[in-house]
């Protein structure tokens, strides 16, 4: 999987604001920091996600949260080392709360 591909494709509609990704590409080495910070330069954040990983069974490589402008976020789901972005939102609050 392209680490950048399956991010384009997770904000089809929306805008990213800021970033906090980890990235390791093999077993026991060091995580790659992919940050944006707010105002950052997304273009750099997709230059550097421009890479190849397995997001099959087996160790996790992919990590992190990404926020949106909208206040919605994405964050990596993973299942017995299978992984993909969760978009989330927060829930309305029910009327008997209110």
């Amino acid at each position: 999987m392209n680490a950048k591909q399956e991010l384009i494709k997770l904000c089809d509609g929306l805008t990213i604001q800021c970033a906090e990704i980890r990235l390791g590409l093999e077993y026991g080495k060091d995580f790659i920091h992919i940050n944006l910070k707010i105002g950052g330069n997304l273009e750099e954040l997709l230059q550097a996600l421009n890479l190849e990983y397995d997001n099959g069974y087996g160790g996790q490589n992919l990590f992190g949260i990404v926020w949106f402008t909208d206040g919605t976020w994405a964050e990596r789901g993973e299942y017995d080392g299978s992984e993909w972005w969760e978009h989330r939102k927060c829930p309305e609050i029910p009327e008997a709360l209110k």
